[in-house]
């Protein structure tokens, strides 16, 4: 019940004169004698209206329901405290539907706190539990519990430190303050607690896992790397790449089991990153695995990385739900006796029936496309579980990735690779259309091809599928046949064609490929110089980011064209300014954060999810940073925390424990 944290207070710590109500009034309260009180109009026109009249003025009062209870429960003549938002009738004041209770001149029943206002449902309301009833439900809790219930669990140096109110005061301010200033004080004071135990948790788990666990140890940087540095790297590698193989090498030599989260834009080198830790493994003596989403994306991972080791000693296979029995039963022999070094694939690499002789190090890719229990099943592949490196190319913003990926190792790809042109996105509306066709029969004149993608809104298939088709033959009809040729993907069609209409595009034999977003990750095509997103209003940032990601893979400018009707709502504009505006990743995500709020956002993990009641991780972020600093603090000079002056907090601690800790796995 302390926690059922009221929507708002109302001021009712003040009585006001009728004359000075103005139209310029919000809610206010007046006290005054009952004058009149009489039933006007017929049928549905039905109201009940009174006069109150102050030494002031005389304010009207009307109600259009429940006026049989308010009739029986007024008598002309009494005294009334009312309160209520006033509006002008013929430069009169007057007030609809007033909260009204009997005034008791001789204890002047004005409030001496703000008065709560508590969230309800219908099933609580059918009970009695209204918000008032609530309220006079916590009133009463509070005259029965004292600060034995409620003890301080902070430690009295960081309440001096931050001035925070003590823990008692705090609930009870927030739900019955004194005033304004004391509810912002005991507002501060709980949100803080709420990110200081959010982060207690996740810097545990951290320093428990890193602690308690045991990982292979790769103990040099071996020919396989070094040869594949030297002589085969395409490109080289960013200061932000060499940053991040640098803790990988740190980790997996350490003798505990690393779990990294690496996050990078869309074509930042992850999978670079993700090859050279491979190579590192292979050096050592261990296996490798990479688990992606999508056959598409699993296969181009393979033929990337298989062309790159083509000229060195180390086997790389393919195994997802389409290959054949025949190579299957190759594949897993070559697992099982070690032979093969690198294996590929999609969730088919976690069947029991694919073992290693000795895995040493698991990749999963768009890790956000994973459940949590199948990534851990990659961890009992081997006797000493895997050093595991997550990927993901949907930027997280810093506040989100501290909250919920707080437990794990993080590190950041921010830079892209040398020669890479930023894509130009820009915004044009319907009537441009003819324009923005024109632009890519220009394009593919000079040997360009382009994306063509539809929204797919899932609750409304067949109307997807009818605008694709729609926006297919409307492409069709200004790049006819056979003069081009046009390739299209959707989500109804069986895998086979859709992967032969996807590969025909890769290999260039279309110059056009429309779609729906199931191209959102995993297409690298580096002459696709142009992307066309048809009503672009009704995406989200993420996915816009993410489409984008598709051109500009190679050394040609490419562009991004917004497509969208001639209204756009002001939030839709929003997004699409901010994607006009900037090409990076984590602003995006930033930006997405404080349009859509972290409520929308919190599903990125599916499990351990810290849901604040009060903290917003958006107007918190220097609060949620001073708590994990002072976490990090705390730990480093009491990391089981014995001290005398922790024991609270542990008593706390120990009392919210659960029984299943999913947040140990990646």
């Amino acid at each position: 019940m302390l926690e059922h944290y009221p929507l708002r207070h109302v001021d009712k710590t003040r009585v006001e004169t009728i004359a000075s109500v103005n139209p310029g009034s919000d809610y206010v309260q007046v006290a005054g004698k009952l004058l009149s009180l009489q039933l006007a109009g017929e049928g549905r026109a039905k109201r009940l209206v009174a006069h109150l009249q102050d030494a002031t003025g005389v304010l009207e009062l009307v109600w259009f329901q429940g006026i049989t209870w308010v009739d029986k429960y007024l008598k002309v003549g009494d005294t009334y405290l009312v309160y209520g938002k006033p509006g002008f009738f013929m430069s009169k004041p007057q007030m609809s539907h007033p909260e009204i209770e009997k005034f008791n001149t001789k204890e002047a029943n004005a409030k001496s706190f703000l008065e709560p206002v508590y969230p309800s449902t219908e099933k609580l309301k059918a009970k009695g539990l209204h918000g008032r009833a609530i309220a006079k439900f916590t009133q009463e809790l509070f005259k029965r519990i004292t600060e034995k219930e409620l003890p301080e669990i902070l430690p009295e140096n960081i309440l001096q430190q931050y001035r925070l109110m003590n823990r008692y005061e705090a609930y009870k301010q927030i739900h019955f303050p004194a005033s304004i200033a004391h509810y912002q004080q005991a507002l501060r004071r709980l949100k803080f607690e709420e990110l200081f135990l959010a982060q207690l948790k996740i810097q545990k788990s951290r320093i428990d896992r890193i602690r308690l666990s045991r990982g292979q140890v790769f103990s040099k940087l071996g020919n396989l790397f070094n040869d594949f540095y030297a002589h085969h790297l395409p490109f080289s590698l960013t200061g932000a790449q060499k940053r991040v193989l640098k803790e990988i090498r740190k980790d997996t030599a350490s003798g505990h089991q690393m779990n990294r989260l690496l996050q990078g834009d869309v074509g930042s080198g992850k999978t670079m990153v993700a090859l050279l830790s491979m190579l590192m493994a292979a050096d050592n003596g261990f296996q490798s695995v990479l688990m992606a989403p999508t056959e598409i994306l699993a296969r181009q991972h393979f033929n990337t990385i298989s062309d790159l080791l083509k000229q060195l000693p180390v086997t790389v296979k393919l195994l997802t739900g389409s290959t054949v029995a025949k190579e299957r039963k190759q594949i897993l022999s070559g697992c099982a006796d070690g032979s093969v070094h690198i294996l590929i694939g999609t969730h088919a690499v976690i069947e029991d029936k694919v073992q290693f002789q000795s895995l040493g190090f698991s990749v999963v890719d768009e890790q956000h496309k994973f459940g949590v229990a199948q990534r851990a099943s990659l961890w009992k592949k081997s006797t000493i579980p895997p050093h595991t490196l997550v990927m993901t190319a949907t930027p997280i913003p810093r506040t989100m990735a501290m909250t919920i990926y707080g437990d794990l190792d993080y590190s950041v790809i921010d830079e892209l690779p040398p020669g890479r042109k930023p894509v130009k996105t820009l915004h044009r509306n319907e009537s441009q259309r003819m324009q923005v066709m024109e632009f890519i029969r220009e394009q593919i004149k000079l040997g360009r091809q382009a994306y063509v993608i539809y929204p797919l809104i899932e609750e409304s298939s067949a109307l997807d599928y009818e605008n694709l088709m729609k926006g297919f033959e409307e492409v069709k009809a200004f790049f006819p046949p056979p003069e081009y040729y046009i390739s299209m993907v959707h989500g109804k069609q069986n895998a086979e064609l859709k992967e032969t209409n996807m590969q025909r595009f890769v290999s260039g034999d279309t110059q056009i490929l429309v779609g729906t977003t199931v191209i959102e990750v995993g297409v690298n095509v580096p002459n696709a110089s142009v992307m066309v997103i048809e009503s672009a209003e009704k995406f989200g940032l993420s996915q816009l980011h993410q489409l984008r990601g598709r051109v500009g893979r190679g050394a040609d400018q490419s562009f991004c064209i917004l497509l969208t009707g001639n209204k756009c709502t002001s939030v839709a504009k929003q997004r699409l300014k901010i994607m006009v505006d900037t090409n990076d990743g984590f602003v995006i995500a930033e930006k997405d954060l404080e349009i859509r709020g972290p409520g929308e956002m919190e599903g990125t993990r599916q499990s351990g999810v810290l849901l604040f009641k009060l903290a917003n991780l958006v107007e918190d972020k220097i609060m949620l940073e001073a708590a994990k600093n002072v976490v990090a603090h705390l730990f480093a000079t009491d990391p089981v925390l014995e001290k005398e002056e922790h024991q609270a907090l542990k008593k706390h601690q120990d009392a919210q424990k659960t029984k299943i800790r999913w947040g140990k796995i990646a």
